[in-house]
């Protein structure tokens, strides 16, 4: 019988080189950061595009399908929004009276890396509009309204110190334009811009809609404002063309009124009646009636 010998000592030192021969650990698999990752503002009022390219020496990673974790927020939100995304872009909506931050990073799938998902560090990047003019400059008292769903409408103040001479102007913009439009009929007061009467605004329903307002001056910079809504959120409907009311008996009134017309669907209007008996006491009654229009004031 043949016997095969072996030194100790060798064994030892077979065994621990071995050991460090072995395959990577994934906390010695790295991938880098998105390269170029900047904010881009197309000119939309609030509407950006954040954009990347992807991560140097990825070949360790062909075969993987490579994702990357998006992070982003206006300045001061105590909130970030995240995505996860194979693009190369993304947009969405801010506003801009304040700064933006945003950071992201590349993630590498499990199956590539032995059973353990790889981020590489974040790239970071801000964006902040040139800042003009003073905080007092910029308008005061916006006000918006969709009436019936058809006519948008808004108004303003001049900025509290903001000069006689100072005139302001109105740009909107949402998904579906080209490019922003400046108001095409603006509402004056002694010969100044004081609100913007708009025009049909097809397609914009349920969208996003941005506006700002600037302004010019001979003698010093105004600050812009930027505000955002959706149109649905701010519509006032027309009063009910007409109400009639009949007393049943001493403590009975029935109240009948007419739909408001209109786009709006009946199912989405809510009433609310104010009533009194004395003079001095008012009543109100909220009442959901889904299309109807007739409700009975019983005398409590």
């Amino acid at each position: 019988m043949a016997f095969a010998h072996l030194d100790v000592r060798r064994f030892c030192a077979l065994l621990i080189c071995t050991m460090f021969v072995s395959v990577p650990s994934n906390a010695e698999i790295k991938v880098n950061p998105p390269e170029d990752f900047e904010i881009v503002d197309p000119g939309y009022l609030g509407y950006l595009s954040l954009q990347w390219q992807p991560p140097l020496f990825l070949d360790n990673f062909k075969d993987c399908p490579i994702e990357y974790e998006l992070k982003y927020r206006n300045i001061g939100s105590k909130y970030w929004k995240t995505i996860i995304t194979k693009n190369l872009h993304y947009k969405d909506g801010f506003d801009l009276n304040k700064g933006v931050e945003a950071k992201i990073h590349t993630l590498v799938p499990a199956q590539c890396t032995n059973g353990l998902e790889v981020r590489s560090s974040w790239s970071e990047a801000t964006y902040w509009t040139s800042p003009r003019g003073n905080e007092d400059t910029k308008v005061r008292e916006m006000d918006c309204v969709y009436y019936n769903w058809q006519h948008l409408l808004c108004s303003w103040k001049p900025g509290v110190s903001a000069h006689l001479v100072t005139n302001y102007q109105l740009f909107y913009w949402f998904e579906g334009l080209k490019h922003a439009i400046q108001c095409p009929d603006y509402i004056k007061a002694n010969g100044k811009n004081t609100g913007c009467r708009f025009p049909h605004l097809e397609s914009s329903d349920y969208k996003d809609f941005y506006i700002c307002v600037n302004g010019s001056s001979e003698s010093h910079p105004i600050q812009p404002s930027y505000f955002i809504f959706q149109l649905q959120n701010i519509v006032k409907p027309l009063p009910p063309e007409y109400l009639s009311l009949t007393v049943e008996n001493s403590e009975e009134v029935n109240l009948r009124w007419s739909m408001p017309k209109g786009p709006i669907p009946a199912k989405c209007f809510i009433y609310e009646i104010e009533f009194t008996e004395d003079d001095t006491t008012w009543v109100v009654r909220t009442l959901h009636l889904f299309g109807k229009n007739t409700t009975t004031v019983e005398n409590e």
